[in-house]
C-alpha cells in the first residue's frame, strides 16, 4: 500500500506500510530506509492511544503466559492419565499448577523448573489424598533429576503453603514391591521364583518393622532397606530352590535398580537375625549362618519381641530399678558392691566377644567412622582454656538426668 510524501535518504516517493513483526512500519521501496515504525507492545487497554508500556504489562506477556498455562495443563492431564489417577485428582493438580504460575516465585524459574513444576503439583496431589507415589517414579516419567525435582517441590510447598504428609513406612513396601515383576507369570522368570503378592508384602512389612526396632532404618533412606527386606522375605517363602539365587539376579528379575547400599543393609539384617536364632531354643543344636538363618525367618519373626529382649541387654526405666544393688544390668554376673551399676555395666564388650547380649545400639555406635582430621584452631580459639564461667542460661544445656547418665555410662563402658 503507497503511502504520501518522499524518502528523506533518496528522495524516492515509493513508500509503503510493511508490518513487520506485528508492527506497522513506513518503509522507502528504492532504498530500503524505515521511515517509521510502530510500538513494540501495548496493553489490551491502551491500544487504540499507541502508548509504550513495560512487557511484563503487554499483551505479548499475557499471550507468553497464556500459552504456557495451556501448555503446562496439558503435560499435568497427561502426566494424571499415565499413572491412571481419578479425575479429581486431575481438576487438583491443574488448580495448584494454575496458582503456581501466578505466584510472582515461579514467573522467572527456568524453562526446565517449570516443566517439572507440573509434576510436583501431580505429586502433592497424590500425597494429600493418600495415594502412594514415589519421586523416583515420577522423576523417571518427566525423566528428571531428583535433586532438582526436589527443590521445585519444596519451592511449591513453601510458596503456596501446602501440606503434604509424609508417606508411612507401610505405604511405601507396597507401592515399592507393586513395580516388581515376581508376581505374574513371564518366559524370564521360571516357575519356583513366582511369588504371592500378598504374602511377599506382609512378610516384608515384618521385616521392615524389624529393621526398624533395631535402629537399621533411623537416617538412612528406606529403599535399600525395603529391598533388603524384600530380598529375605522372597528367599524365606521358598528357601529350597531360592537360596542360590543372588541379590543382583533378584533384582534384575524383579525388574527394578539395586541400590548400592542395599548389599550393606542385607547384611545388617542378617547379623540381627542371626542373633535373635542364637536365643531360639531348637535353633541352637544347628550351625547358623547367613544362609541357613533363612530358613527360619518365619518363626524369628514370630517371636520377635521375646527374641529381641533376650539377644540384646534392652533395659527400660522399670528394669532398671529392679535390678538389685550389687547387679549390672541383667544378664551380667553380680560384681562386688556397686561398681558394675555405677560403670553402667562394664562388661558389655566382654559380653559381645562371648557371644551374650549387647545393647541394641544404632549401627553408628556400633561402627564407627574414623574421625576427619581437625583444622588447625585459630588464635581466638586456643586462648579457651575451658575454665571460663558458664552462664546460668547456659549451664542448663549441661545438665543431664539420671536415665541419660546411666545410658551414657552404659555407652562409654561398652565402647
Amino acid at each position: 500500500m503507497a503511502a504520501r510524501g518522499s524518502c528523506p535518504g533518496c528522495g524516492s516517493a515509493a513508500l509503503v506500510e510493511d508490518a513487520h513483526y506485528a508492527q506497522q512500519q513506513l518503509v522507502c521501496a528504492s532504498c530500503g530506509c524505515v521511515l517509521a515504525e510502530g510500538l513494540l507492545t501495548t496493553t489490551y487497554a491502551e491500544e487504540e492511544h499507541l502508548q509504550g508500556v513495560a512487557y511484563s504489562q503487554s499483551t505479548g506477556q499475557k499471550e507468553q503466559l497464556s500459552r504456557c498455562v495451556k501448555r503446562g495443563v496439558r503435560r499435568v492431564q497427561d502426566l494424571c492419565k499415565v499413572l491412571q489417577l481419578p479425575t479429581i485428582f486431575e481438576e487438583t493438580a491443574v488448580s495448584y499448577f494454575q496458582r503456581a504460575l501466578q505466584h510472582p516465585s515461579f514467573h522467572l524459574a527456568s524453562l526446565e523448573k517449570k516443566e517439572l513444576l507440573g509434576g510436583c503439583c501431580v505429586f502433592v496431589t497424590c500425597r494429600q489424598h493418600n495415594w502412594p507415589l514415589m519421586i523416583g517414579t515420577i522423576c523417571s516419567l518427566l525423566y528428571a533429576k531428583q535433586e532438582l525435582f526436589a527443590s521445585v517441590y519444596l519451592s511449591l510447598q513453601k510458596e503456596l503453603g501446602l501440606s503434604v504428609p509424609a508417606l508411612s513406612l507401610e505405604d511405601l513396601v507396597k507401592t515399592h514391591l507393586n513395580s516388581f515383576q515376581l508376581f505374574q507369570h513371564t518366559a524370564d522368570i521360571p516357575a519356583p521364583f513366582l511369588e504371592d503378592k500378598e504374602k511377599m508384602v506382609a512378610r516384608t512389612m515384618q521385616i521392615v518393622e524389624l529393621a526398624s526396632e533395631t535402629w537399621l532404618v533411623t537416617g538412612r533412606h528406606p529403599v535399600p532397606i525395603v529391598m533388603a527386606a524384600a530380598f529375605l522375605s522372597w528367599q524365606s517363602l521358598q528357601p529350597t530352590a531360592r537360596l542360590t539365587c543372588t541379590f543382583a539376579r533378584f533384582c534384575k528379575l524383579a525388574g527394578v535398580d539395586l541400590p548400592p547400599p542395599a548389599h550393606l543393609r542385607l547384611k545388617e539384617l542378617l547379623e540381627i537375625l542371626l542373633r535373635m536364632a542364637s536365643q531360639l531354643a531348637w535353633l541352637r543344636v544347628f550351625n547358623m549362618n547367613k544362609k541357613t538363618v533363612v530358613k527360619h525367618i518365619g518363626d524369628l519373626l514370630q517371636h520377635r519381641i521375646f527374641l529381641l529382649k533376650t539377644a540384646f541387654c534392652l533395659e527400660d526405666e522399670e528394669e532398671q530399678r529392679a535390678v538389685a544393688p550389687g547387679e549390672g544390668c541383667p544378664g551380667s554376673p553380680p560384681a562386688a558392691g556397686g561398681a558394675a551399676q555405677e560403670q553402667g555395666c562394664p562388661s558389655e564388650g566382654k559380653r559381645q566377644r562371648e557371644g551374650g547380649p549387647r545393647p541394641l545400639l544404632p549401627p553408628c555406635l556400633l561402627n564407627p567412622r574414623k574421625r576427619l582430621r581437625t583444622a588447625a584452631l585459630s588464635a581466638s580459639d586456643s586462648a579457651i582454656t575451658g575454665d571460663e564461667p558458664i552462664s546460668d542460661s547456659e549451664i542448663e544445656q549441661y545438665l543431664r538426668g539420671p536415665e541419660e547418665i546411666r545410658a551414657f555410662r552404659k555407652a562409654k563402658a561398652w565402647l
